[in-house]
């Protein structure tokens, strides 16, 4: 049995989730592969290799690879998938994005967002937003998987895996990678945040929303946003914290104007310790919440900034 996991990347350190994957992949009992498809992507490569349970790194480096688009990175994979029993990703825009693309062109199901490994072909994953856990067993001869990195702890790097380099498979010609632009923060990014510090609807507006940057300031917080702060325009959406955004669990979640719809509740109830701000006490995130204020929020934010110093 030999698994391949693909990293998620930025051509120089591998992304957070990455390292939670090679832990869940560590769990199925072969030896573990990691695959770095990209350009110019050497460092990321041997970042991989310092990780704990890797047995190798393959690098693939080509400039069709640039902006990691699904068909030349489904390519790729699949051009070793049959040397491999399970395919693993972590269940993160990217890998929602060109895994269903694998498991469609081996013809097996894929299984997603996988939180606990049973053993190699039976896995646990939420369903219903997370209200039920499935036990799902997978007869595909090779299984498509990605995994839900805050179930699982990251690997240290105490690895020293093998470097090899793998020829690069022809561009698929489907699309072009033209360019992106990021959100550029000083604060951490929000899957690798220790503290959150999220606004929802409650918030009210764009400029209503900056009253969270003093306390995500204070905290050293990364700051998220609710989907109905996001679809109001307040923040972009690379802030949304959901089933539909990024799935979190950091140390402390500070949710500020959110009355915790299902949806969101389901990418942040397995938060240690979580914080609830809103003036309605029949709000559904007090219910998992560990402590919680009713109260008008544009008075207890700064005073809560205040307090802290």
């Amino acid at each position: 049995m030999a698994v391949l996991v693909i990293a998620e990347h930025d051509g120089k350190q591998l992304k957070p989730g990455t390292t939670n994957t090679i832990t869940a992949a560590s769990k199925l009992g072969g030896d573990v592969t990691v695959l770095v498809v990209g350009h110019q992507c050497a460092e990321a490569g041997a970042a991989a290799a310092k990780v704990a349970g890797v047995a190798k790194v393959l690098v693939t480096d080509a400039p069709q690879y640039e902006g990691a688009l699904a068909e030349n990175v489904t390519a790729q994979v699949l051009s070793i998938a049959k040397n491999y029993s399970h395919i693993v990703a972590p269940a993160t825009g990217m890998g929602k994005n060109f895994m269903p693309r694998v498991a469609a062109m081996l013809d097996v199901q894929q299984i997603s967002d996988i939180s606990s490994v049973v053993s190699a072909d039976t896995f646990v994953r939420p369903t219903y937003a997370g209200n039920v856990m499935a036990t799902v067993q997978s007869s595909d001869a090779i299984k498509v998987i990605t995994v839900r990195a805050t179930a699982f702890d990251p690997a240290a790097e105490t690895g020293s895996a093998a470097v090899e380099a793998l020829a690069a498979v022809p561009a698929a010609g489907l699309s072009k990678f033209n360019g992106q632009e990021l959100t550029k923060s000083a604060r951490p990014e929000l899957t690798a945040a220790r503290i959150i510090v999220s606004g929802g609807r409650g918030m009210g507006s764009a400029e209503n929303f900056k009253i969270l940057e003093p306390l995500a300031d204070k905290l050293g917080a990364a700051v998220g946003a609710s989907r109905a702060a996001v679809d109001s325009g307040f923040v972009p959406n690379d802030y949304q914290v959901g089933q539909t955004g990024k799935i979190v669990a950091p140390e402390l979640y500070v949710a500020v104007g959110i009355s915790g719809a299902i949806q969101h509740l389901a990418g942040m109830k397995d938060s240690k310790v979580i914080v609830a701000i809103n003036k309605d006490a029949e709000a559904p995130i007090f219910s998992i919440a560990s402590y919680w204020i009713v109260d008008d929020l544009f008075k207890v934010v700064p005073e809560l900034v205040t307090e802290l110093g």
